[in-house]
């Protein structure tokens, strides 16, 4: 097996296509309307299903999470320190929630964390050079 990618559950569609399109930047192309929403983002499969829809697909109930939570993260890259600071700035400015400043860590990893409308946390984080696997 090897990883597709990943996905959210989320309540309303619309909203949160406006946050990772308008306020992250994701290159989302379906409507808000939109059953699910596919999309890649630097290679990786990132998905928003309807969490209805979710149910009705596999005739269950789940209870989800609500408010910040912190089952899963998803980590945003940037090259150097200064660009976790304006990025943070910039996301908070179009209507993220701050939930943690950006902070140097004991490790060396400049770090901050913000959530999506319905609760997710992301994190925007850098060691200071250019991104590498």
């Amino acid at each position: 097996m090897r990883l597709d990618g990943f996905g959210l559950f989320v309540n309303d569609r619309a909203v949160m296509i406006r946050f990772y399109r308008d306020v992250l930047g994701f290159e989302i192309k379906e409507a808000e309307n939109a059953s699910n929403v596919y999309l890649i983002k630097d290679g990786t499969l990132f998905l928003l299903y309807g969490r209805n829809d979710f149910e009705r697909l596999t005739n269950r109930k789940y209870a989800y999470t609500e408010g910040f939570n912190g089952h899963a993260e998803i980590a945003l890259y940037v090259d150097t320190f200064e660009e976790v600071d304006e990025q943070y700035a910039k996301v908070i400015s179009k209507g993220a929630i701050s939930i943690m400043k950006p902070t140097t860590e004991p490790w060396g990893q400049r770090t901050c964390y913000i959530a999506d409308p319905e609760g997710n946390l992301i994190e925007i984080g850098s060691f200071n050079r250019p991104f590498s696997r």
